[in-house]
């Protein structure tokens, strides 16, 4: 048995952050509703990665929303509405991701619905919290993070703001919307009273920098400042970074520049004695090990580096990736199944309770595919 077997969650989100937490919560075992619009549905069904498109929506679509039944309802039209209004009755968690004021003029906020159930966890997301001079911008991930500052902690330090090449801000705002929806969740099995949970892009990108910007406010008010070589970490000295070797590449995390330098038969490394010049002077460090590490393959620096402890690692592309025993032991890729004919290979929940992995064959839904057989379950 999964631990959320049992709880409902309406899905009324769309994009990524909020579908994200819904697809955690299915993950975990809770039967997951996605609420759509009848006439296109969910606009990440046209959001397409590479232009990849399978049975009419985009993988992205498919891989966010696997594991999910899909209703389809008109808020406007009274019969669809009292469908919808039921189902809140019965739900234990509602989500949504509208821009602020959405939910208000379709009656679905917050004390709408708490008068319709008042033990209901209802999660809002939003770009930039419901007040203030942000609160009607576009709540995007590249968006929130070059408001954010995240874009001035990667690239090397003559680079303009380099962003993350993934959605990191909505992927991270989904996972916070979990976490407060399962606490208030655990409260509401001890008393009984549901709660609201909101969680913004640009709060969880903010709270992603916790570790960096604390020293920010604590260190004058220093900006970052990324190293000119190899830059990983703006706030980490040498010879943290990814160095170019003699057939690919290696990375090295934070160690002991002058054991580093015993163990690769560098001996320009032994000048920086002192650990305070392992920040002082990172770049010179940093490009000492960039014309050592070149002559060597990394195969060949593994060896020296890995039986002495040093934290180092080999720099894989997913098809190096998928090969490896590393990879393979975790059992991390299921098929997924729309239909006989459409299927779709992608990655499982990250998580394991009591030792199972949690998977589900379980594909994404068409617009409104199972209104029938909700209908029937819910006397709607």
């Amino acid at each position: 048995m999964k631990p959320l077997e049992g709880i409902l969650v309406l899905d009324f989100s769309q994009f990524l952050a909020g579908p994200s937490a819904a697809l955690r919560l299915a993950d975990l075992g809770a039967e997951v509703i996605k609420v759509e619009r009848p006439d296109g549905g969910d606009l990440c069904r046209r959001l397409y990665i590479s232009n990849l498109e399978l049975d009419g929506d985009s993988t992205l679509f498919h891989s966010i929303n696997r594991n999910k039944k899909s209703f389809s309802a008109n808020l406007k039209d009274a019969v669809d509405r009292k469908k919808i209004e039921t189902l809140i009755q019965k739900a234990d968690v509602m989500i949504e991701n509208f821009r602020p004021g959405v939910m208000e003029k379709l009656g679905l906020d917050y004390a709408s619905v708490q008068a319709l159930n008042p033990k209901i966890v209802y999660a809002s997301i939003t770009g930039y919290g419901r007040t203030g001079p942000w609160k009607d911008k576009p709540g995007q991930d590249l968006l929130a993070q070059s408001l954010s500052g995240l874009t001035w902690l990667s690239g090397n330090g003559e680079q303009g703001p380099v962003p993350m090449g993934i959605a990191i801000a909505d992927l991270y705002t989904g996972a916070h919307c979990v976490q407060g929806i399962l606490a208030c969740l655990v409260r509401r099995g001890i008393t009984g009273k549901g709660g609201r949970v909101e969680v913004s892009l640009m709060e969880s990108i903010l709270d992603l920098q916790f570790e960096v910007i604390t020293t920010h406010l604590n260190d004058g008010e220093k900006e970052p400042n990324r190293s000119q070589v190899n830059n990983a970490h703006a706030y980490l000295g040498a010879p943290y970074g990814i160095y170019q070797t003699q057939d690919g590449h290696l990375a090295l995390a934070m160690g002991d520049i002058v054991q580093l330098g015993a163990l690769l038969g560098c001996s320009a490394l032994n000048n920086y004695l002192d650990r305070k010049t392992w920040f002082t002077h990172r770049d010179e460090i940093k490009a000492i090990l960039v014309k050592h590490l070149i002559s060597g393959t990394t195969k060949e620096w593994l060896a020296i580096l890995e039986p002495a402890d040093i934290w180092c690692a080999e720099i894989m592309k997913w098809a190096d990736l998928r090969k490896h025993e590393g990879f393979k032991v975790l059992d991390f890729l299921q098929e997924i199944k729309r239909s006989e004919r459409v299927s779709l290979q992608t990655t499982r929940c990250p998580i394991r309770v009591d030792g199972q992995i949690l998977k589900s064959e379980i594909g994404a839904p068409k617009i409104g595919q199972h209104n029938e057989e909700i209908q029937k379950q819910f006397n709607l």
